[in-house]
């Protein structure tokens, strides 16, 4: 059997220009892994260490004391949100030695609410994201929906137990140990009614009236997850010629595997409904870590207008429209969003992802292409 310290990731943090980096992610992506894979002789604080990471609350200034003795080439600090003053002893070592600091965790939300040193510009910004396509080397996508892309939960046979176990570790380790929020189960609440309003418009009253709470808090919810990297936001596309366009963002959660432990742990299956919204988002955040790890600084965005004609994906500067169809067949009934986003505005390429089994054209402007291909062709730099 494969273990996650086996999969060879795409992220490679590069520091050779730069002092130090932080390195975020959600929980269990595989964080710690890629940074004992490509810093095999950094000196190491893992703050989940309770002994550790008390006695640095006690006395953050250790960190400066050992970094003049040691002299150690490069420091690795983990789980750097939960010791917030460590930030101000590597700023000063940054200043005052000749050490590099790569810094990780899952949130900068605590240190930012504890107005902690973030190093003013001086640390580069990485981010991991669960597996992809290019690292797995699978096309196995029954496995991809109904288990995610977390390392571990890919690899498990079962991983039915660990996807439960995720949300829960995240609820107490995440939210509750760093207390983002003043009343857990509300907010276990707020995370079932985002699971099953997964990849559609963002409706905070709704969401509020579900869970019982204003639609403020349901904002601040919100951006609890962004912050922790659980989800993010797709915004619209706004420059429209022609169309009255829907201004409202949608939300997604990182990983599919995390919606389904949300949704009561269905089997996702081919032709269902579930299948076609979880094909959609894992394509999605394929893109997403595709961007990321090329250091492609391209925006996306999706495009509905008033009258629901849609279009799922669109990157950058319309240099790609994309649908994604969890079909066999797409036929022209399936391209009316594109046909009527090209009547509207310019597109450079458009394309419909689909189960195809061979690529081809429906119109002379648009392709269709199978996922497989896609994912190759994405991360081969031909798309992008």
């Amino acid at each position: 059997m494969v273990h996650t310290n086996e999969i060879p990731r795409r992220l490679k943090l590069d520091l050779a220009d730069a002092r130090a980096a932080f390195l975020w992610g959600p929980r269990k992506v595989g964080k710690t892994t890629l940074l004992r894979q490509q810093f095999k002789e950094a000196h190491t604080y893992d703050l989940l260490d309770s002994d550790l990471r008390t006695r640095l609350l006690l006395r953050p200034a250790l960190l400066k004391e050992e970094v003049l003795a040691q002299k150690p080439s490069l420091v690795v600090i983990d789980e750097v949100q939960k010791v917030p003053a460590l930030l101000d002893e590597v700023h000063w070592c940054l200043e005052n030695t000749r050490t590099k600091f790569v810094m990780c965790g899952s949130s900068a939300r605590k240190l930012r609410r504890e107005a902690a040193n973030l190093l003013g510009g001086r640390a580069w910004r990485f981010e991991l994201f669960g597996l992809t396509t290019a690292e797995i080397g699978t096309t196995d996508l029954d496995r991809i929906l109904n288990h995610g892309l977390v390392p571990r939960h890919f690899l498990e046979a079962k991983p039915e137990r660990s996807l439960r176990g995720y949300v829960l570790d995240y609820l107490e380790q995440e939210i509750h140990a760093e207390a983002l929020v003043r009343h857990l189960p509300t907010f276990a609440l707020f995370l079932d009614a985002v699971a099953l309003a997964h990849g559609q418009l963002l409706n905070y009253a709704t969401v509020a009236r579900d869970c019982g709470v204003s639609p403020k808090t349901v904002r601040e919810y919100y951006q609890i997850l962004e912050d922790t990297l659980l989800g993010h936001t797709l915004p619209p596309w706004r420059k429209a010629k022609k169309r009255r366009l829907i201004e409202t963002a949608k939300f997604y959660l990182f990983d599919p595997g995390t919606v389904r432990a949300l949704t009561g742990m269905r089997r996702i299956e081919p032709r269902s409904d579930e299948h076609g919204r979880a094909f959609e988002h894992f394509l999605i955040e394929e893109v997403r870590a595709y961007l990321a790890y090329e250091e492609k600084h391209l925006p996306m965005a999706y495009w509905r207008t008033s009258t629901g004609q849609e279009v799922d994906l669109i990157v950058g500067a319309l240099d790609l429209a994309i649908e994604f169809k969890a079909t066999a067949q797409v036929n022209e009934r399936h391209i009316k969003g594109l046909m009527a986003l090209m009547e509207d505005q310019k597109v450079k390429r458009a394309l419909i992802v689909s189960l195809d089994k061979s690529r081809r054209r429906l119109k002379p402007d648009i392709e269709v292409l199978p996922w497989q291909d896609f994912c190759a062709m994405l991360w081969a730099g031909e798309l992008l």
